[in-house]
């Protein structure tokens, strides 16, 4: 059975602690690439997933179309970025992936083929594995909803986007300019999404008093089911939207995201291949000294 990590922010700090403990023991000795590979992967829905097994070709296509999910069972299913960073960061032989926009100083992101993890590096094509970010609405937007997305689309949205380590995805911006809309605005999905999402509300919020920006984060999956039922004014998806999205929704494009391969510090290993990589997740490879 997959073990679920779906922590309240108590459990998270307590986890934390005993994190912490017993990574100072395990610093003390050498790295044992002879220990089981924990695997760390998102929960379905998650558009990070389904972004990552696309590239890494963890999801297999049948004749039919039908899709197949090979992640390992053993995998422990994180529901959030920061929980998939806390959980790497407090286990010396984990493997786990984020948004490259997510990366901080607690874990260690490897390189994909040789190529590191950087934006520089998805920018010029050399490191492949990234998706965009994307808004989406049912119909017409709302007055609100326009003049928010006309914020994140502006030159001052798009700066915003690129002072959080991703990638604009309109080179060709115009200053904001407010309309008269007056109300809320709800946007909704992504987890990944979302702090770059909290960071445009804040500085839009700033600038336009007139309108408040709610963000309700889950998963691109759910953003995009509560845009198609009117839930909520703006989805968000870490990823393309399904054909089934797209005949009810209009997607754009705010932002290009890497997604960055994440070990513990602890851990020697700097570089993994693609088939490395799907090995792992898949569960075809368990230990790390099959990777020597």
């Amino acid at each position: 059975m997959k073990r679920f990590l779906v922590l309240a922010a108590s459990l998270v700090m307590c986890a934390g602690v005993i994190a912490g403990c017993g990574s100072s023991n395990e610093s003390d000795t050498a790295f044992d690439t002879s220990t089981n590979i924990t695997v760390v992967s998102r929960e379905d829905g998650s558009g990070t997933r389904g972004a990552f097994s696309e590239m890494f070709k963890i999801v297999e296509k049948a004749a039919d179309g039908t899709t197949t999910d090979l992640t390992t069972e053993e995998a422990v299913i994180a529901n959030k970025t920061g929980i998939v960073l806390s959980n790497v960061a407090s286990d010396t032989y984990s493997i786990g992936y984020i948004s490259l926009g997510s990366l901080d100083d607690s874990i260690k992101a490897v390189k994909i083929n040789g190529v590191e993890a950087t934006t520089e590096n998805v920018v010029n094509g050399k490191y492949e594995i990234a998706r965009p970010f994307n808004i989406a609405t049912k119909g017409a937007a709302s007055a609100t909803a326009q003049d928010f997305m006309n914020y994140i689309m502006s030159t001052e949205g798009q700066a915003i986007v690129e002072e959080n380590g991703y990638i604009k995805a309109i080179s060709d911006t115009k200053a904001y300019e407010a309309t008269d809309a007056k109300g809320k605005v709800v946007v909704s999905g992504s987890s990944s999404v979302s702090p770059v999402m909290e960071k445009l509300a804040e500085a839009y919020m700033a600038v336009n008093s007139n309108i408040t920006v709610e963000i309700q984060t889950s998963d691109s999956t759910t953003g995009m089911q509560n845009a198609m039922e009117g839930s909520c004014d703006i989805g968000m998806a870490s990823r393309e939207l399904k054909d089934s999205e797209l005949a009810v929704l209009t997607p754009s494009a705010i932002a290009i995201d890497g997604i960055a391969v994440i070990v513990n510090k602890e851990n020697p290993i700097e570089d993994l291949t693609n088939d490395q990589v799907k090995a792992i997740f898949t569960g075809t490879t368990t230990t790390w000294s099959e990777l020597e």
